[in-house]
């Protein structure tokens, strides 16, 4: 018998095939016997969608039998299935069927981590997380999880990224504040003070991740560090005046560049969200 699709490449690496699984039968195990995985990488779950899996569970029972492993007499520990267990409590049931592997902890890590990573609605940050156990724990290599999860490697890679961002980011991304499209914008900025007052200015504008994406070009295009040298301001000295002015005006460095033709940009440097405000009071106001 093949292997269910619903597994997903990754996952159907990791765990028997539904033949295994049929010899090692369903057994009906208490409730009050299983402990949760110590390894599962979901910290959050949804009230909303668990009690509609416990309405679920309570008129038809549990479908979908969890996996465990045995620890001990009368002891076992969930290797996949949380979610049910959770909802089998919640409904009233007394035992859940269940399949009884055996595995050891890093058998036990690896299955479960990739088993919520293919079958369940992780956040981004907790799917993050959950690649970089699976490399420091578990020691694969980008290109054995792109196997394992059935993934891309710049797909893993654009998810690990998201680690290197300011914890309120993090957080931010996690609680749906922003998009991972945001997120992997400001990601592209060098300093962590620079993303975090992006961000701020993300939830006070709502700006678009087009818009994003915008600014860090913008942002780049200035940054020295990221070009590797200075970029030079290039604009006839009869303009030197106009952009001494408008340093006075904003009391800061004005990048001012025009071309051959007449066109150009002033870009308005700010060190804080308070000093943008400053510089947008100046321009709402001329104060």
């Amino acid at each position: 018998m093949a292997k269910r699709n619903a597994l997903g490449r990754g996952l159907g690496a990791l765990i028997d095939d539904a033949e295994k699984m049929k010899h090692a039968g369903i057994r009906e195990v208490e409730l009050s016997w299983i402990e949760a995985n110590p390894f599962q990488p979901r910290t959050k779950f949804d009230e909303e969608a668990l009690n509609e899996l416990t309405t679920s569970i309570r008129e038809i029972g549990p479908i979908q039998p969890i996996t465990l492993r045995k620890t001990g007499e009368d002891k076992y520990q969930i290797i996949a299935g949380e979610r049910r267990f959770r909802a089998a409590q919640k409904a009233g049931f007394e035992t859940i069927p269940a399949y009884i592997r055996h595995a050891n902890d890093d058998g036990m890590l690896e299955m479960a981590l990739v088993e919520n990573i293919q079958r369940e609605d992780l956040d981004s940050i907790e799917i993050a997380l959950s690649y970089q156990r699976l490399i420091d724990e578990c020691e694969l290599t980008q290109e054995n999880l792109s196997s394992r999860v059935g993934k891309k490697r710049s797909t893993i890679a654009n998810y690990l990224r998201l680690l290197k961002l300011p914890a309120v980011i993090q957080k931010a991304l996690r609680d749906k504040e922003i998009s991972m499209g945001h997120a992997r914008a400001i990601i592209n900025i060098v300093d962590a003070e620079t993303q975090t007052m992006l961000y701020h200015q993300i939830l006070k504008y709502g700006f678009s991740v087009r818009k994003v994406e915008e600014i860090v070009r913008d942002l780049n295009s200035e940054d020295p560090d990221k070009k590797g040298k200075p970029q030079q301001q290039k604009f006839p000295k009869k303009y030197q005046p106009v952009k001494s002015q408008l340093d006075k005006i904003f009391s800061s460095r004005i990048g001012l560049s025009i071309n051959e033709k007449g066109k150009g940009k002033i870009v308005i440097p700010f060190k804080s969200e308070k000093d943008l405000e400053r510089i947008v009071k100046i321009i709402e106001t001329g104060e």
